[in-house]
């Protein structure tokens, strides 16, 4: 087999669990963007609210090690209407009073991030057991000589 083309199957695993935890984090930070401005309204009469932010994965294979990992694709926003709620005193309303409002569901916000959150503990896990089998590894070959 030539080494170019060969790769070390604990390499790969710490790769790809290494480019979950990335894209994980990433995900964990727009979710908590996301909740933090489900309230934030437009400074002017009439003004566009925050608009949720998404995330969208997509995967590539990594030169150096030939394994297929997963990067953000890219960061986009939601397009989905704004609600309007009715609050005259606040300064983004409009001449009906209406304010319009982010079009951000705390309740979803909190489910995905419940998943990031299981999901970059899982690539964490497979981390550490790859670390382990490559320390056991390391103390037979040192145990045999």
């Amino acid at each position: 087999m030539d080494s170019v083309t060969a790769t070390d199957p604990l390499s790969s695993a710490l790769k790809i669990a290494g480019s979950g935890l990335d894209v994980q984090s990433t995900r964990l930070r727009i979710v908590s963007e996301n909740i933090a401005n489900a309230q934030s309204t437009g400074d002017t009469p009439g003004a566009n609210p925050y608009r949720r932010k998404t995330v969208t994965f997509g995967s590539e294979v990594d030169r150096a090690s030939g394994a297929n990992i997963v990067k953000v694709k890219k960061l986009g926003y939601d397009k989905s209407n704004f609600t309007e709620s009715y609050d005259p005193s606040n300064p983004a309303a409009d001449t009906k009073g209406y304010v319009k409002m982010p079009n951000v569901n705390v309740l979803i916000e909190m489910a995905d991030m419940r998943e990031a959150n299981r999901t970059y503990e899982a690539n964490l896990q497979s981390v550490k057991q790859t670390r382990d089998l490559i320390t056991t590894t390391l103390d037979l070959l040192k145990s045999s000589q």
